[in-house]
């Protein structure tokens, strides 16, 4: 029992001189900060009393301690460096104070018969060890400077009270109780600063709270907003459009075939319209489920359409009256959600350009898989009255004069590729056409920005306009 209470005692003095070397064997910069009224102040007081420092070091060891004048100011300049060392570096300032006051009094011993002199701490070295002590206290924590004043106190009791001397004036005690006093003073001021930082801190942190909250109720009023209006009336039409053929005797087929499509179309409106308000309602639109994206960075958002969607967007368009023929060219290989997403809002934007401003065209959508990314293009051709009257008379829903749209729409789109590291261009056709390039990188902007392979498949472009 004995022998285990010994090796436990033993590991713990191992274990406190492992601290005590994490925390004052150290030459790290610690630099103090400047003044908050005038900056430099307090650099430039304690340059000046290292200055002073000095001199008076070298005249008291020179005159009253009888050392000659080389050795006498070498450790007067270690006492006042000391203390400039330690506005930067205060644990090696520290170091370089006690090491100078002990060369000096070994330098002292044997000279302190002649008269009384001020031993082991001269008048200097007392000020230069407090003026350290107290640059110490200011920058670290608690725990490192009480271990600064332990070893000082050691040191001093070492020198003075084991090894001594004779005829001197005793300096310990009077340089352990001011030693104290400055240790606890700084450490006062130090915890001080730290208080009023947590402070500044804890007041960032809450006008930051106050924003984001003030942001999220601006959302929540936009997204009952979106609820009471745009999905009531919604709603409302998906009703009238299922209700309306029971309304008509005998109704035909076509009619109950467009307001089954507008009915569905309203339906998966109400659906995007949900997903919308489930991301304005949500603390990180980012990832409005708590479960985290995937894995290139898009927000597990439901539904996300992709490109296994495309046949149902197409048909949708052709209910609409566009005639919209697909062409798949490469090897099909599946792409991360955050490209295909984008490559199906790319397409689905194009073709409801064509539907507004084209009427009657005759769209080709074509999408060529590469090992370094997809490229796409919606290229239509220019309105032609005839084919929307045909259509109509064929049973079809008439097309009617193109409508003006938003402006947004290629902005849109733009922003979609660019966002992905992709690229998109907008052209008018030599035939009165228009074309939709688009080239999305697999990485999904991860890499640099790739180019488009090649977009000669548009014959005849004139230049780039805006939707």
């Amino acid at each position: 029992m004995e022998t285990g209470s010994r090796h436990r005692t033993v590991r713990r003095v191992l274990r406190w001189l492992r601290v005590l070397r994490d925390d004052l064997w150290t030459a790290r910069a610690d630099p103090l900060p400047p003044s908050v009224w005038l900056r430099w102040l307090p650099h430039g007081v304690v340059c000046l009393a290292a200055f002073g420092i000095t001199v008076g070091g070298t005249a008291q060891l020179g005159d009253d301690g009888h050392l000659n004048g080389g050795a006498a100011f070498l450790i007067a300049l270690g006492q006042g460096g000391a203390v400039v060392l330690a506005l930067w570096r205060p644990i090696a300032g520290w170091w370089l104070s006690l090491a100078a006051t002990v060369v000096g009094a070994a330098a002292l011993h044997g000279r302190l018969g002649f008269d009384e002199f001020t031993w082991p701490w001269t008048a200097t070295g007392i000020i230069a060890h407090l003026l350290v002590l107290l640059l110490l206290a200011l920058r670290v924590r608690t725990r490192v400077a009480v271990e600064a004043l332990a070893v000082t106190g050691l040191v001093t009791y070492v020198i003075e009270g084991l090894w001594g001397a004779a005829n001197y004036l005793p300096t310990g005690i009077l340089t352990a109780s001011l030693s104290v006093v400055v240790v606890v003073l700084g450490t006062a001021l130090h915890g001080r600063r730290e208080a009023r930082a947590e402070l500044v801190q804890q007041a960032g942190i809450t006008a930051e709270e106050r924003a984001r909250r003030t942001l999220l109720e601006e959302r929540s009023r936009i997204a009952r907003e979106l609820h009471d209006v745009v999905a009531h009336h919604m709603s409302v039409i998906s009703i009238q459009a299922q209700v309306a053929p029971y309304l008509v005797e005998n109704p035909p087929e076509e009619l109950k075939e467009n307001l089954e499509g507008i009915r569905q179309n309203a339906l998966e409106a109400l659906t995007e319209l949900r997903r919308v308000l489930g991301v304005l309602r949500s603390e990180h639109p980012e990832d409005p489920h708590g479960i985290g994206g995937a894995a290139d960075g898009t927000a597990p958002h439901a539904p996300q359409p992709t490109l296994d969607r495309l046949d149902a967007l197409v048909e949708n368009t052709r209910a609409a009256g566009l005639t919209v023929s697909v062409e798949v060219s490469g090897e099909v290989r599946p792409f991360p959600p955050g490209v295909e997403l984008s490559a199906y809002r790319i397409i689905q934007e194009a073709l409801s350009n064509v539907l507004r401003h084209a009427p009657g065209a005759i769209v080709r959508v074509e999408l060529d898989h590469f090992p370094r990314g997809l490229q796409l293009r919606v290229i239509n051709s220019r309105p032609e009255p005839s084919h929307a009257l045909g259509s109509a008379r064929a049973g079809g829903t008439p097309m009617g004069p193109s409508s003006p749209g938003a402006g947004h729409g290629l902005l849109g789109m733009r922003e979609r590729a660019a966002m992905l590291g992709g690229t998109l261009t907008a052209m008018q056709t030599s035939h009165g056409g228009f074309v939709v390039v688009a080239f999305l990188p697999r990485s999904g902007g991860t890499d640099h920005p790739a180019e488009p392979l090649h977009s000669d498949s548009a014959p005849g472009t004139t230049g780039e306009t805006s939707r």
